[in-house]
């Protein structure tokens, strides 16, 4: 079994950067989710609510983090945060330090997004001294795991075998069929069984040094309904619709993937191709 997909989200919940081999963090895959948009009162803003944030894309460059949208320059925020004011944010319930990355940022996310039911929008940057915590009762006793601005957990690892059980479920129905992308995740891997991935406790490559737990299905939400690269909505609750009548794990509500931590080997690197053996639950 093989990784086929590594993908990063610099920005929570704008388009991802496809990625050959990215290093392994404890907050995740090098980058991912360091930045995030956030309304006047700090609490996070994400395609749940504005689908055209998928109209905007992302880069790396050595010295900044770019975004490009049809109807704008691009703008570039430059890596270095040095001075930059801190504010609080939210992601759900947690409460976050971000450094803010100032005026234009904001006014270019309101030109292109608008406002956000009166109020306006701002970038901001997990600070590097803060931990948020992943939510314990669902690690080992002896475990402990962090992230940035994930919904929850630093990775997410689905199956080429999952989604083409969706794309099955979904041309049953007559519908067309869904791209990866739909789902955002950082880790695919080749496995042809469909959910092979509730089945696994951990993922190890390298020879062991490298260890990923396997702690939390993920429950999905409309964000699976907008297309990654409109930022529309064409068919109205699909795929979650079909995830929910799928029924896989037995409980309310539509699930697809597996979120994870890192039990060993941060600093080290994936990269596509990488073999990957499965520890079962």
């Amino acid at each position: 079994m093989k990784i086929t997909q590594l993908t990063i989200y610099p920005v929570k919940s704008l388009r991802g950067i496809s990625l050959q081999c990215a290093e392994l963090t404890e907050r995740g895959l090098a980058h991912d989710r360091q930045w995030m948009v956030v309304d006047d009162i700090g609490r996070f803003v994400t395609q749940r609510q504005l689908p055209g944030m998928a109209r905007i894309s992302v880069r790396l460059t050595d010295e900044a983090l770019v975004l490009e949208h049809p109807d704008a320059a691009p703008l570039a925020v430059p890596l270095e945060h040095a001075d930059r004011p801190r504010l609080p944010v939210y992601v759900w319930d947690d409460l976050c330090q971000a450094l803010d990355e100032g005026a234009e940022a904001a006014a270019w996310l309101g030109a292109v997004l608008g406002d956000f039911k009166g109020s306006g929008l701002r970038l901001v940057r997990f600070a590097p001294d803060q931990r948020r915590d992943v939510e314990a009762h669902y690690l080992a006793p002896d475990e402990r795991a962090h992230t940035a601005f994930a919904d929850g957990y630093p990775f997410l690892v689905v199956t080429e075998g999952s989604l083409a059980e969706v794309n099955r479920r979904l041309a049953a129905k007559g519908l067309a069929p869904v791209p990866m992308e739909r789902f955002r995740p950082s880790i695919v891997v080749d496995a042809a069984e469909p959910f092979a991935e509730d089945g696994w406790d951990a993922l190890a490559l390298h020879e062991g040094k490298v260890r990923l737990g396997l702690r939390k299905p993920c429950q999905r939400c409309k964000i699976t309904t907008v297309d990654q690269a409109s930022g529309e909505i064409a068919v109205p609750g699909e795929p979650l619709r079909t995830l929910v009548e799928m029924n896989t794990r037995l409980a309310p509500g539509g699930y697809f993937g597996q979120n994870a931590i890192l039990l060993a080997g941060d600093g080290d690197t994936l990269a596509v191709g990488d073999e990957l053996v499965p520890t079962p639950r």
